[in-house]
């Protein structure tokens, strides 16, 4: 499953109608994931950035009284909702995998009563939490009644249809406060992960993670700053026909940060994109974030009239680990670092340990 969140599409791989939490169109379901592995560098070794300090990171609980006296707290959604949430949430119900990540790295995921269905499970402690929202076909299902009797007291969802607006409206209607979050963009991504903050009552671990994210980042900017930057084309999914990132989606703002000219489909909202289109762009490196579904570069490169495409030529068909890279949670540092590493294999790309979670 390609994360929910995009103008990124967010159930490529599992919802024809839902790319990424926002293409209008998609293509149809593939087979279970298998692990990809990661592309080897030829870049000389480099010292890993050092793990963010328990500061950095949001490792330090806030103390109670801090926590206590932030609630009733007012915040306004990324749909422009202002949610108030009267106490600090004890039991959370967190509707995409995105929020799941994020809230166990807050440190609230024993607070978690029930989740979105994850086929990438992570972390694996999440695995114990019961689904309240499923994948039935193309359409995505959200277990009202669970919820409710549950007792959930805070529900963060997914926007750009990521969650069904009417199971929001169901559940608001019934007294219970929804977030919904949504991430056209990495500043997005930033500003979402400290509104979670704000709900559960870690505003200062938030603010934490989010430096150290935007650490990462900037040591990645720097690593390809002097580098060439060549044409690559993302492969979403090649089910009925072929899918990259749209023009200014996510997706194609992490190739560019990763140091990469993306190439895209010519279109605001839509993920997919001609063969002639692909060919006349002639992509140097091609990426497949479809290789978890079985995708193979042997098998691209046997395409009919791909033989002309400089990678292709080249033999510059890598797969790549698309959850890390899609899914807009406190990882996505290490998705930008191995898409920098697969775009710029002879450049060498510095990493950062994960963002341990908040005891």
């Amino acid at each position: 499953m390609i994360a929910r969140f995009r103008p990124f599409p967010v159930l490529i791989t599992l919802a024809a109608s839902l790319l990424v939490g926002a293409c209008s169109t998609g293509p149809a379901a593939t087979p279970s994931p298998v692990p990809v592995a990661p592309v080897p560098s030829t870049a000389p070794a480099v010292a890993p950035t050092p793990a963010p300090t328990a500061t950095q990171a949001g490792a330090a609980p806030m103390p109670s009284t801090v926590a206590a006296a932030a609630f009733p707290v007012t915040i306004t959604d990324d749909e422009g909702t202002a949610v108030t949430i009267p106490a600090e949430p004890r039991r959370i119900v967190s509707l995409t995998p995105a929020i799941t990540e994020s809230l166990f790295a807050l440190g609230v995921g024993d607070r978690i009563v029930g989740k979105s269905q994850d086929v990438l499970l992570y972390p694996p402690e999440a695995g114990s939490i019961p689904d309240v929202e499923k994948f039935d076909g193309s359409a995505v299902v959200v277990d009202v009644e669970k919820i409710v009797a549950d007792k959930a007291d805070l529900v963060i969802a997914g926007g750009n249809f990521g969650t069904p607006p009417d199971a929001v409206q169901k559940l608001r209607a019934l007294g219970i406060p929804v977030l919904v979050l949504y991430a056209p963009d990495v500043k997005t991504v930033y500003g979402d992960i400290q509104l979670q903050g704000q709900a559960v009552g870690r505003p200062a671990e938030a603010a934490g993670i989010v430096d150290a994210m935007k650490a990462a980042f900037a040591g990645v900017a720097g690593a390809v700053a002097g580098a060439a930057r060549p044409r690559v084309f993302y492969e979403i999914d090649a089910t009925g026909a072929f899918y990259g990132p749209a023009d200014k989606s996510f997706l194609a703002e992490m190739i560019s940060l990763a140091g990469g000219d993306p190439v895209t489909t010519g279109s605001p909202d839509k993920y997919d994109i001609s063969a002639e289109r692909l060919l006349t762009a002639d992509p140097q490196v091609i990426l497949l974030g479809d290789a978890a579904y079985g995708v193979k570069p042997a098998d691209v490169a046997k395409r009919p009239g791909w033989s002309t495409m400089t990678a292709v030529k080249d033999g510059a068909i890598r797969p790549i680990d698309d959850t890390m890279i899609t899914r807009p949670g406190p990882r996505l540092f290490s998705g930008l670092q191995l898409l920098a590493a697969a775009i710029h294999p002879d450049v060498a790309i510095p990493s950062a340990s994960p963002i341990p979670p908040v005891p």
